[in-house]
């Protein structure tokens, strides 16, 4: 049987566009796609999108379509990002294809009828319910304190600081995301998956610790196992059960047997692998179930670090008790930043926006090369900085890696007709020294270490560079006799730069593909890397193959949006016409009403300022911390104490312009601009009307 890879990554939920850290991952996958194609061996790379839950059936609610509709929308955009990228992936698929269907339900029922015992049991548990909206809330619709470390509005499944699973009921002080009041607990039947069970335990323990995992990945997912006292005195006592259903109205995959019950999104969506996996043997015509049986298949996922628990608990369970093969390995890899660790926010021009990236002519692989400089096989996060990324770029591969065709190919063309020749004893041993780091290479794109392989790439277009240097064929050029000596040096330089970009195709595809039909050569591959080009050998027209970075260029991917300049606009005369006694203010853009960043914020407390008749003094809470993770407030100034008694203040939530540059005020630093509404006309329609969220909202929250 022939050895099969199987590799996928996380699939993207389908209510919004790819961000650069799903770009990253394709990225980070993609490379190690290509390496192994590159070594011969099939590959099926595959993803889908992650459709169902109740987040994309209430935004379709909103958006006044289908759920089916809605995430067909969404993935309309994804072609553009993964063309734009050069990510290949052999199929991307929908956990709502019937696939996906046919496959949950099976595998559902596989683990219920296990003959060892079921691994399924229903409960009558108590549910979150929102009286509002008359619905029992998903667990990402209730938030609240995590019971075991105590961070702040946690989703009701997982907690993202430290990692705990836990039920929507054990959280502290709950509500709704909906609505924000306060859920009301109501019975239900549900159904689980006892992850408890003896069975199940004794199996992950040794899955999550037999190499499958990153030591640092293993290492913690160990602390899972034990019951152990927390810093609060509580214990965690290992492992729970999951619950894998939810109740009408829900969008997704109806559980067999149990009307108006659906699975848990988190039950589904790792399985749209196995039905993008089936869709694509489909579409070949090919034997899933023969496929998925092969002995030599391998089965491969790339992932976050945010979403380890459902991959190397739930997932390997799940497959292992239905009678399925669990992964061969799990690769978790960590988050992107910008500037120096930075979180990334698109107001402030941190963001890295892949489509702005490429709307802006920048070369993809630029990013591709950028990113694998900086990746390992751990999960650790990575910084992208502007000035590095083009320092990187322009230096190794202009400077160092393309440089070499460039000073090689002009004299071959013009003085040997694009002839190869002879080449010399040193070159000879240059070329030797090149090929024998293949295996090493080799090793480190398998292990994912690209930051390694492509630092040992440009030390050895370093080797090369310095024999260019040492034999200066600019000088051979200009001496008589010498025509077979500048003729080799530049043979070993071509032959050299072939070498080279085989190292690199994983990482740069597309300038691969530009070299290869510059040296009229097939394909390149690991395989064929020896193979000779022979003296009179003829090559193409050297073209330029990459421009350098132009600061131009990353100033404008990280331009906060640009006010515009407001056109003219035609003004009536009829002043019953005005809503609010003025006119709409001139059309802007949304980058330009992304530029005023709107928050919640609490009024913590509020009073009169002395010497003055116009003035309150706010003290806000925007959900903001110090550098020792206090938290801290804003003093803000507002004209609106002709209207409003400070007891009248204190204690509601208003709307705060929080990036709006302090004020020097007479009275002190006013920072940021509360909200309110009045009339043009002050004496004909006095008042002002601070503006009040509804309830739900909470300090720190973004207006868009």
């Amino acid at each position: 049987m022939t050895r099969q890879l199987f590799v996928t990554t996380a699939l993207p939920y389908a209510n919004g566009n790819f961000h650069i850290g799903h770009i990253m991952e394709y990225i980070q996958a993609d490379i190690w796609v290509r390496f192994q194609k590159m070594m011969g061996r099939p590959v099926d790379f595959v993803c889908a999108d992650d459709t169902h839950g109740a987040p994309i059936m209430i935004a379709a609610e909103k958006a006044g379509v289908t759920p089916q509709q809605f995430v067909a929308g969404i993935a309309a955009g994804r072609k553009q990002y993964l063309d734009g990228f050069h990510i290949g992936f052999d199929n991307w698929h929908s956990t709502d294809g019937p696939e996906n269907h046919e496959l949950a339900r099976q595998i559902y029922r596989d683990l219920r009828d296990n003959p060892e015992g079921s691994l399924i049991e229903t409960r009558v548990i108590e549910q979150f319910f929102d009286p509002e909206k008359n619905m029992f809330l998903p667990d990402r619709f209730i938030k609240g304190e995590c019971p075991k470390c105590h961070a702040k509005d946690q989703y009701g499944d997982n907690c993202e600081v430290c990692g705990t699973v836990y039920a929507p009921t054990d959280l502290i002080n709950p509500y709704s995301a909906l609505s924000g009041v306060k859920p009301e607990l109501k019975s239900s039947e549900h159904f689980f998956f006892k992850l408890s069970d003896p069975r199940c335990v004794a199996f992950l323990e040794n899955w999550t610790q037999d190499g499958k995992l990153q030591p640092e990945v293993a290492n913690k997912i160990k602390e899972w196992f034990t019951v152990r006292t927390n810093p609060d005195g509580s214990t965690s006592e290992g492992l729970g059960d999951w619950d894998i259903s939810r109740d009408a109205p829900y969008f997704g995959i109806e559980i067999p047997d149990a009307p108006g019950k659906y699975f848990y999104v988190w039950l589904d969506a790792p399985i749209g692998y196995l039905a993008s996996l089936k869709n694509l043997c489909t579409q070949r015509g090919m034997d899933y179930d023969a496929y998925m049986a092969n002995p030599e298949l391998k089965q491969y996922h790339f992932i976050g670090k945010d979403i380890v628990t459902f991959h190397t608990l739930f997932w390997p369970a799940t497959l292992h008790f239905s009678g399925r093969k669990t992964p061969d390995n799990v690769f978790v890899h960590g988050f992107l930043t910008v500037h120096n660790g930075e979180k990334m926010s698109k107001s402030r021009g941190t963001g890295l926006d892949p489509l702005k990236y490429l709307s802006l002519g920048m070369n993809p692989e630029w990013l591709r090369y950028y990113l694998a400089a900086k990746l390992s096989a751990r999960n650790e996060d990575i910084d992208f900085n502007a000035d590095d990324f083009m320092s990187r770029v322009n230096s190794d591969l202009i400077g160092k890696f393309v440089n070499i065709a460039s000073r090689a190919a002009g004299f071959l063309s013009k003085r040997f007709d694009g002839k190869l020749g002879v080449v010399p004893e040193d070159g000879a041993a240059l070329l030797h020294q090149l090929r024998i780091e293949r295996t090493s290479i080799e090793m480190m794109y398998e292990g994912r270490e690209y930051a390694k392989a492509l630092r040992e790439t440009m030390l050895l277009a370093d080797r090369v560079n310095a024999y260019v240097d040492a034999n200066k064929p600019w000088d051979l050029a200009k001496q008589a006799g010498q025509e077979a000596r500048l003729q080799g040096v530049c043979t070993v330089c071509i032959k050299a730069f072939r070498v080279l970009t085989c190292y690199l195709k994983p990482v740069l595809p597309e300038l691969a593909r530009q070299v290869e039909t510059f040296l009229k050569i097939e394909p390149l591959s690991f395989a064929n890397i020896g193979e000779p080009l022979d003296a009179g050998h003829v090559i193409g027209t050297y073209q330029h193959l990459m421009q350098r970075v132009d600061v131009k260029q990353l100033e404008a991917l990280f331009e906060p949006p640009a006010l515009i300049e407001p056109a003219q606009t035609a003004t009536t005369t009829v002043a019953d016409t005005k809503p609010g006694g003025e006119d709409i203010a001139p059309t802007i853009s949304i980058e330009d009403f992304a530029r005023i960043d709107l928050r919640i914020a609490k009024i913590v407390a509020c009073q009169a300022v002395a010497g003055s008749t116009k003035l309150l003094q706010l003290t806000l809470d925007v959900g903001e911390t110090d550098d020792a993770g206090q938290p801290k407030t804003r003093n803000v100034f507002s004209g609106i104490a002709s209207c409003y008694q400070p007891e009248q203040l204190a204690g509601k939530l208003t709307v705060l312009v929080a990036n709006l540059a302090p004020r020097k005020m007479k009275f002190g630093i006013s920072d940021g601009m509360v909200l309110a509404a009045s009339h043009a006309d002050e004496k004909a329609q006095p008042g002002i009307y601070v503006l009040e969220p509804s309830a739900g909202a909470r300090p720190g929250m973004r207006i868009h």
